[in-house]
C-alpha cells in the first residue's frame, strides 16, 4: 500500500519531539477510566494481569492494548486509547506484560518485544469469552513490535481479530537501540536502564543461582541488560540474536490483515530502517504513515486526545 499523507498538526511547543516525548510520558494524565483486573494464567504457570474497562453499551467489539518498554496498563497512553474507545462504545483490555502489573511475576523471564507466545495467549483468552466477533489490537513502542511480529509469522490469525494499529514501533531493534545509545537519548536511555535494573536486582534476589551480584553490577548499557538478562533469559544466544530474531521489520510482508504503522519522523528512538516504506508499498495490508511530529507516542491533540488515538478509531471505523 502507499505510504499514507499524514494530517497530524502538532501545537506548536510539541514540534519539539523530545518535549512531546517527556510531556505525553510523564506530565500527561488521563481521568476517568474506570479498570477491572483480571488475572490469567500462563501456560508455564506464571501469570499476566490484564485491565478491563467497558462501554457504557452492551457491544461485541473490544480492542486489546499493548504497552512499551517498562509501561503498564495504567500509562496515559493506554487509559487515553480506551477511554476514546470505550465512549464509542468498543470495550477496551490493558495487557500488563509479565512483571508489569505491580508485583513481580513467579519466573525468572519476564517480557520483551518478542514474546509473541504470550499476546497469544491474551487473544484466545478474549476471543474465547465468546462475547466478541469483532477483536482489534493496538500495541505501542515494544508493544508495537510485539504484535507486527506476531501477525507476520502465522500463517494465519484468528478470524476475530480485524485490523491492528501499531504506533512508534522500533521496528529494527538493532538500529533502534543504536539510537537510545547516543548522547542525545541519554536520558530516556538512563532512565530505562534504573528501571530495568531495579526490578532485576529484585529477580537476583529470588533467583541468585541465575545472576550473581557481579553480573548484576556489570550492566552499564541497555546492551549490557540485554546480553544479560534478556538474552540468556529467554533463549537468545546474545542480545544481537534477540534482536534479529525478534525485529518485526522482516515479519511484514506476511501480515493479512489491515494493519496501520504511525512512526512520526522526528522521534529520537526510531533509525532509518524503522521506517518500512518499502515494506508497506509492497503488502496492500500495510499501511505506513509518517507524521512529520509526534516524538515518541507524543502525538498531543485537542482535549487530550492524542491524534494516534483518534487515528486508530478511524482507521477500523472504515474497515
Amino acid at each position: 500500500m502507499p505510504v499514507l499523507e499524514s494530517y497530524y498538526k502538532a501545537p506548536f511547543l510539541f514540534r519539539n519531539g523530545h518535549i512531546s516525548t517527556i510531556y505525553s510520558g510523564l506530565v500527561r494524565q488521563v481521568k476517568d477510566v474506570l479498570q477491572e483486573r483480571e488475572r490469567i494464567t500462563l501456560p508455564d504457570g506464571d501469570f499476566l494481569d490484564l485491565d478491563w474497562s467497558f462501554s457504557e453499551e452492551k457491544t461485541n467489539k473490544v480492542i486489546i492494548l499493548l504497552h512499551g518498554l517498562e509501561g503498564n496498563a495504567q500509562r496515559p497512553y493506554m487509559t487515553g486509547t480506551a477511554k476514546l474507545f470505550n465512549n464509542n462504545q468498543i470495550d477496551a483490555v490493558c495487557v500488563n506484560f509479565r512483571g508489569c502489573s505491580g508485583m513481580d511475576n513467579l519466573k525468572y523471564r519476564s517480557y520483551h518485544s518478542g514474546a509473541t507466545e504470550d499476546l497469544e495467549v491474551v487473544i484466545n483468552h478474549v476471543i474465547n469469552k465468546e462475547t466478541y466477533n469483532d477483536v482489534f489490537i493496538k500495541g505501542v513502542s515494544l508493544g508495537g513490535n510485539m504484535v507486527l511480529k506476531y501477525l507476520g509469522e502465522r500463517d494465519r490469525v484468528p478470524e476475530q481479530i480485524k485490523a491492528v494499529v501499531a504506533v512508534s514501533v522500533p521496528c529494527s531493534l538493532q538500529g533502534s537501540a543504536g539510537k537510545l545509545h547516543t548522547f542525545e537519548n541519554r536520558l530516556y536511555h538512563d532512565r530505562f536502564k534504573k528501571h530495568l535494573v531495579d526490578r532485576l536486582k529484585t529477580k537476583q534476589q529470588r533467583f541468585p543461582d541465575r545472576l550473581s551480584f557481579e553480573t548484576l553490577n556489570s550492566i552499564k548499557t541497555l546492551y549490557d541488560f540485554d546480553n544479560v538478562y534478556t538474552a540468556k533469559a529467554h533463549g537468545f544466544k546474545s542480545g544481537s540474536d534477540y534482536y534479529k530474531q525478534c525485529s518485526c521489520l522482516q515479519f511484514l510482508p506476511q501480515i493479512k490483515i489491515p494493519t496501520l504503522i504511525i512512526n512520526a519522523l522526528n522521534d529520537s528512538f526510531l533509525s532509518h530502517d524503522c521506517y518500512p516504506v518499502k515494506e508497506a508499498k509492497q503488502n496492500p495490508n500495510v499501511f505506513l504513515e509518517m507524521p512529520k511530529y509526534g516524538g515518541h507516542v507524543g502525538f498531543a491533540d485537542k482535549s487530550n486526545v492524542y491524534y494516534n488515538e483518534h487515528r486508530a478509531l478511524n482507521f477500523i471505523s472504515q474497515l
